[in-house]
């Protein structure tokens, strides 16, 4: 029986993936994995019995990434998952920062209880105008799952699509418009977009990529919108941009009081994935990357080891969670080459300073257990049988 702990509500459509050799909720005590999505493990105490930890949801910023891996806990999120509500939030900001619509029914709002609001509000609504998306440039700073169906949405709008990510993936490139026109470089995007659009994840190479030299870089004018993470964006130098003019609009989901209360800022909540198909979408593939590494020991979109697959456990599996030392396979062979054990199937990768390797072997001696992780540089084995 796997014991599942969850930290948040957690959608009954992705739990249902979890079948009867589960047991999953908030009061789990020494969970084999964990399921979240907002929840903060900061300040968490990490079981000794915990092998995994799923989030619901693309970022991980609520997690201890540092402490899981150096415990050999896998983290999984599930990018993609919740790309369609974003896209559509995207979409939604394009018009709300070129047309003015915010800022028209906060005005529209005022005229309650004057007479003739009809005609006030025809004789006012020349204040609120603002330009059509069709025919402009937009740029598109990450061509993931979400800036991939951005881009392609756009396109059907009738924009022109630039688009930049130094790390696009195949499948990314298999599925984004030929309409689009892909830069060798951000200067390019920046200098050519009406709009730009931020969908990169946030790392020590990212944090502040919007400084006030890449906003000087923009058309001026420009609008900028950020639905990725705050921390992406020099809050201070976009303020500043706004004030010059060099930014027409800044709009995002991540709030702070010094952004509340500029009007040339649309601030929301952050609501990217706040639709039931998104939650739904989240949970289920959260529980089946769980599941799967808790059965067969595969992991599919882990953010601290590596994508390893031998498909479904069939007689016996052992996975090792180790460092990215040179010399370490050759340790492991040793081990079930001196206890005469045969390696029917292996699969070793890397992620980082970390590495996974698997092995299908025709049995598994206790002793083994204890040699392998003696190794220098081993930090968990787990065997599947």
């Amino acid at each position: 029986m796997y014991k599942i702990q969850l930290l948040n509500k957690i959608s009954k459509t992705g739990l249902a993936v979890l079948d009867d050799k589960y047991t999953f909720g908030e009061e789990v005590e020494n969970p084999d994995g964990i399921i979240l999505r907002s929840f903060s493990m900061h300040d968490m105490e990490l079981p000794k019995s915990l092998s995994a930890v799923a989030r619901a949801g693309a970022g991980v910023n609520n997690i201890p990434i540092d402490r899981c891996s150096e415990q050999g806990i896998v983290v999984f999120n599930t990018p993609g998952a919740n790309a369609n509500a974003v896209k559509e939030l995207v979409l939604t900001a394009l018009l709300l920062s070129s047309r003015k619509i915010v800022q028209g029914i906060e005005w529209a709002k005022t005229l309650a209880g004057q007479e003739g609001v009809g005609k006030l509000v025809e004789k006012g609504k020349s204040n609120f105008a603002g330009p059509e998306i069709a025919g402009k440039t937009l740029g598109v700073i990450g061509l993931g799952a979400i800036g991939v169906r951005v881009a392609n949405a756009a396109h059907h709008l009738d924009m022109e699509i630039l688009g930049y990510d130094p790390f696009l993936s195949v499948d990314s490139a298999w599925h984004l418009t030929r309409f689009a026109h892909k830069a060798n470089d951000i200067d390019m995007v920046l200098a050519n977009s009406d709009y730009v659009t931020i969908h990169v994840p946030a790392t020590k190479d990212t944090k502040g990529m919007f400084n006030a030299d890449n906003i000087a870089k923009m058309k001026k004018g420009a609008r900028l919108l950020n639905f990725s993470r705050g921390e992406l964006v020099d809050e201070a130098a976009v303020l500043a941009a706004l004030e010059s003019g060099q930014l027409s609009c800044y709009i995002t989901d991540f709030a702070t009081d010094a952004l509340l209360n500029n009007d040339k800022v649309i601030v929301m909540p952050h609501l990217g994935a706040s639709t039931p198909e998104s939650e739904e979408n989240c949970a289920v593939m959260a529980a089946n990357e769980i599941k799967d590494f808790l059965e067969n020991g595969n992991i599919t979109n882990s953010v601290n080891f590596p994508n390893c697959n031998l498909g479904a456990v069939n007689g016996t599996r052992v996975t090792i969670a180790h460092k990215n030392i040179p010399n370490m396979l050759n340790q492991i062979s040793n081990v079930f080459s001196k206890e005469s054990v045969n390696i029917e199937n292996m699969v070793n990768k890397s992620k980082g300073n970390y590495a996974y390797t698997m092995l299908d072997v025709a049995e598994f001696k206790d002793d083994a257990l204890g040699e392998l992780e003696a190794i220098d540089g081993v930090i968990k084995v787990r065997v599947y049988k």
